[in-house]
């Protein structure tokens, strides 16, 4: 069993908030294309995925390397299992307009940081974009999730992005106030 099927197994979920955040909640709620094809990797229990399909978007997708879930936002979106994918987030082979990172980013060891920059880079059709959060709190090696800094992310993102918004989210929930950094950031 893979150790994050084995923290769903276990109910050892702590960075799940319990529903959509507000920095993400937010962005969505001034999309007017609800056409775009939308990703949401690491979906987890999938409140992001929840809040675009009761929002009439049909087009979203979640990539998840643990099948406990996706079969969780299966049964609540019995109508969008074609829309689950079980594999390696690295693994696929699809473009994106959108993709909304939520906790994904820092669950990986820092060592895939570039390999994550490189694959958003090859998902992301043109005049795509990654839009979520980035935790703002020093880089250890204990996690997930793994820290970062403003300056660790554009070292990381620029050369391959246009690095539109990094800044300090203004309405983060609160465990996470002061430790995280919003992030729009446009393929080239």
């Amino acid at each position: 069993m893979n150790y994050w099927e084995e923290r769903y197994q276990k109910g050892e979920t702590g960075w799940d908030a319990g529903a959509i955040t507000t920095p993400l909640k937010d962005y969505i709620d001034q999309i007017k294309n609800k056409e775009l094809k939308i990703l949401i990797p690491g979906a987890g229990n999938g409140h992001e995925f929840d809040y675009l399909v009761n929002n009439g978007f049909k087009n979203v997708h979640v990539i998840d390397i643990a099948p406990s879930p996706l079969q969780t936002i299966a049964q609540r979106n019995p109508e969008f299992k074609s829309n689950l994918i079980h594999d390696d987030f690295f693994n696929l082979d699809e473009k994106f307009d959108l993709v909304i990172e939520q906790t994904f980013f820092c669950a990986l060891p820092p060592k895939l940081r570039s390999e994550y920059a490189e694959k958003m880079q090859e998902i992301l059709a043109p005049h795509g974009k990654i839009v979520g959060l980035l935790f703002d709190f020093p880089l250890t090696a204990e996690g997930p999730p793994f820290g970062g800094s403003e300056d660790e992310y554009l070292d990381l993102f620029s050369p391959k992005f246009k690095i539109r918004v990094l800044e300090r989210a203004h309405n983060s929930i609160k465990p996470r106030q002061n430790k995280e950094l919003f992030f729009i950031f446009d393929s080239k």
